[in-house]
């Protein structure tokens, strides 16, 4: 069903454009100022605008990187590590009304300060439809419908992936535009992709819908989230870190908790560029399910406390 600005099942993504409007021609004046790095400017000029990098990236820090929240009989976790100062990457977890946890994981075209802007602006908009117990299909058609005459003016687009985590029916509820699917780490000897699902990046076509699954997960497996910069990270000789080589890493480390398995990861991934700078953000969110019934209601919600 396509949403309109009549329909009842509309998100109107108020925070979003009071958020987006006063912004506009500052992120239009960051793209421009973004590639004068490449061209010589006065020092004076270039210290600003290091300062101001350095701003933006202790924003995103926080906003990224806080502390996890603790989930009675249940772990999530998420880390994300840009390949420049600041990055477009972003990802976020919180409780929504109907007891739902929502879990978003995204990645926008481009690096640097507009990016960083970007994302700051998206992860906005998906806390204000967090108003609403749409589903992930919904929300991102709502989304896209909020960002997509913007996101062509600057050029840009965004992946998303939003997933809801039922803990009590032990269901995961996602839709995809066009980002890459969660692995389910079942055992030492089982990792699936999700199946899969239709959608397009948000900004890349006008008044598109967005489909969604649901899946079962059961007691002790992991929900792994992530963005392409963990398969496409490169070594020195340029080869790919790539799925097959994540995938053997989820199952040797079966088991582990989401703090652990995060290290683990990150730990491989070093381990196999041998410090190379990396083109692009490192970005991953992980949900695991332990015995009894998830509790999640300590969760800073933008619902509970807005």
């Amino acid at each position: 069903m396509e949403l309109t600005k009549k329909s009842k099942n509309y998100l109107k993504p108020l925070v979003y454009l009071k958020l987006w409007t006063p912004y506009k021609k500052v992120v239009n004046n960051l793209f421009r100022r973004e590639l004068s790095l490449n061209n010589p400017e006065p020092d004076n000029k270039t210290k600003t605008l290091e300062r101001e990098i350095k701003l933006a990236r202790n924003i995103q820090m926080k906003l990224l990187n806080g502390n996890n929240p603790k989930i009675e009989n249940g772990q999530i976790s998420g880390i994300s590590i840009p390949a420049r100062l600041i990055g477009g990457d972003y990802y976020d977890f919180y409780l929504l009304s109907n007891g739902k946890l929502r879990i978003v994981i995204g990645d926008v075209m481009g690096k640097g300060i507009p990016a960083a802007m970007l994302m700051i602006l998206t992860r906005g908009a998906f806390r204000s439809a967090a108003e609403s117990t749409k589903g992930p299909g919904e929300t991102l058609t709502a989304m896209n419908n909020a960002m997509y005459e913007d996101l062509r003016t600057l050029g840009s687009f965004v992946t998303v992936l939003c997933a809801d985590w039922d803990p009590c029916q032990r269901t995961l509820t996602y839709a995809s535009a066009g980002h890459n699917l969660p692995l389910v780490v079942k055992s030492i000897h089982e990792v699936f992709e999700a199946p899969k699902i239709k959608g397009v990046m948000l900004g890349g076509l006008p008044s598109t819908s967005y489909e969604e699954n649901s899946i079962k997960i059961e007691e002790e497996e992991l929900v792994f989230f992530y963005t392409d910069g963990i398969t496409e990270a490169l070594n020195q000789d340029g080869e790919m870190f790539r799925i097959d080589r994540l995938e053997e890493t989820l199952k040797k480390n079966y088991g582990l908790d989401v703090k652990e398995m995060e290290e683990s990861i990150t730990n491989s991934i070093d381990k196999f560029t041998e410090n190379v700078p990396q083109k692009d953000d490192i970005t991953m969110v992980l949900l695991k399910v332990n015995h009894d019934q998830t509790n999640i209601t300590s969760y800073n919600s933008p619902v509970i406390n807005p």
